[in-house]
């Protein structure tokens, strides 16, 4: 049995891993990022730095290390466990994620061809039915990831995204324009904010199944050692993620400089292409979006089916993906921006829970003895997230509102950092006071 991954199969598990990470979103946001942040663009990258890289590099270690999602979570309570990952497997699968890949590859590799009122519900449909009939036929062999992903597919994509980039740089079409919006005045926070659309920390908590059986697949099983590899494969994504992001937002801080804003970062990337390529630049476009968008797509139904099928064993591993693919198929039709709109409340609830579990598994050496820190910090957290989640839709009661505004840093989406940090402190006083030893004292 092997002790350790060579070097290039090292790099291959870490490029297999950015490949599920750089789906739609991934694709979207940065170049938007740029075009409103203008000069102030790398201030607000470092924000979205941390929550769109640092933090999802994070969680793919948190939960290696601590034995999987089901057991982090398990910390705070088996009932909150339960539920909690059962809300994570569902937004990044079928109920947001998954559809959102077909969705976005449709406006942006296929919207952009058809000519006017030639039904784009039907077509959207049929592209649909096709999309993931190709995504379930890669997702059917989950170990078989690197050599489809890692070896064939990401290569291609990043050679795509990088003629943009060099373009870019060997034609700017001018400078980067001025700061607008929050990113005037809160460029970093806004930032930081943004990296949640692109839901990589929540499918971080996840990934890791998958990733854990292409190292399984090379001869690595040991535990311990597959948990080494997998840490490895994540730094490999981190570093590959940070310098498509950066070269996407210096994409997209020229676009807007030079053409103005825009409504989204698809329509930024969209002008341009079509400036430097012509065109030929809506197909670089579509073909980059694409492979970006199944590459997620097949990691998402992957991890999401092995999940399941070990919940519900009654059901295989691939009827769990038929089932999720023919699901994901049917909500895509709603279209992009309708996901969108009901993944940002979802996404401002989840992530900050993610979040502080995440930085709890980096701190179990001092917390771990503390029984009460878990669920403290957890609950208090996830209350103030779910208020703030409920308030974006206004549907929250007006006194209750009032009370939860006068947070600090409520107001720019960050107001569950103090009740965390509240949290934390409690469930130390707590667990002196009814000196309850926990079970993970050396977790």
């Amino acid at each position: 049995m092997m002790q350790r991954l060579s070097r290039k199969n090292t790099f291959l598990i870490g490029i297999t891993l950015f490949s599920m990470f750089f789906g739609a979103g991934n694709l979207i946001f940065p170049p938007f990022l740029g075009e409103q942040a203008g000069s102030l663009a790398w201030l607000a990258f470092a924000g979205f730095a941390i929550s769109a890289i640092g933090l999802p590099i994070l969680g793919v270690a948190a939960v290696a290390k601590s034995g999987g999602l089901s057991a982090l979570a398990g910390r705070v309570h088996p009932v909150f466990a339960a539920v909690f990952t059962f809300l994570i497997y569902l937004s990044i699968g079928p109920c947001l994620a998954i559809p959102r890949t077909a969705s976005t590859s449709f406006e942006m590799a296929v919207l952009p061809f058809l000519p006017e009122g030639s039904g784009g519900s039907l077509i959207l449909f049929l592209y649909s039915i096709v999309f993931f009939a190709v995504a379930l036929l890669l997702a059917l062999k989950p170990d078989k990831l690197t050599d489809r992903l890692g070896k064939k597919l990401t290569p291609c994509l990043l050679a795509l995204i990088f003629i943009i980039f060099a373009a870019c740089v060997l034609f700017p079409p001018g400078s980067y324009g001025a700061a607008t919006g929050s990113y005037a005045s809160n460029s970093f926070v806004q930032g930081f904010l943004d990296g949640y659309q692109t839901m990589d920390t929540i499918a971080a908590l996840n990934f890791g199944i998958i990733i854990a059986l292409n190292i399984r697949a090379f001869g690595i099983g040991e535990d311990r050692l597959v948990v080494r590899e997998t840490i490895k494969a994540g730094w490999i994504a981190g570093g590959l993620l940070l310098a498509v992001y950066a070269a996407l937002t210096h994409v997209g801080a020229l676009s807007g400089g030079s053409f103005g804003a825009t409504a989204n970062g698809a329509q930024t990337l969209t002008q341009i292409v079509m400036h430097l390529f012509g065109p030929a630049g809506l197909i670089i476009l579509a073909l980059i979006f694409l492979i970006a968008c199944l590459n997620t797509c097949v990691g998402l139904i992957s991890c999401c089916s092995e999940y399941f099928s070990g919940l519900f064993p009654r059901f295989s591993y691939k009827k769990w993906a038929v089932f999720f693919a023919f699901i994901s198929m049917v909500i895509s039709n709603a279209g992009l921006n309708k996901i969108l709109e009901v993944s940002i409340p979802v996404l401002n609830c989840l992530y900050p829970v993610a979040i502080v579990l995440i930085l709890l598994a980096f701190l179990q050496k001092w917390v771990g003895g503390f029984s009460w820190v878990y669920p403290t910090a957890i609950l208090f957290t996830g209350v103030v997230s779910i208020i703030y989640a409920l308030d974006l839709k206004s549907l929250v009661i007006p006194w209750l509102t009032s009370l939860t505004s006068k947070i600090p840093l409520y107001s720019l989406g960050l107001g569950w950092l103090i009740p965390a940090a509240i949290g934390i402190a409690l469930g130390i006083l707590l667990s002196l006071v009814f000196k309850k030893k926990s079970p993970q004292d050396n977790g």
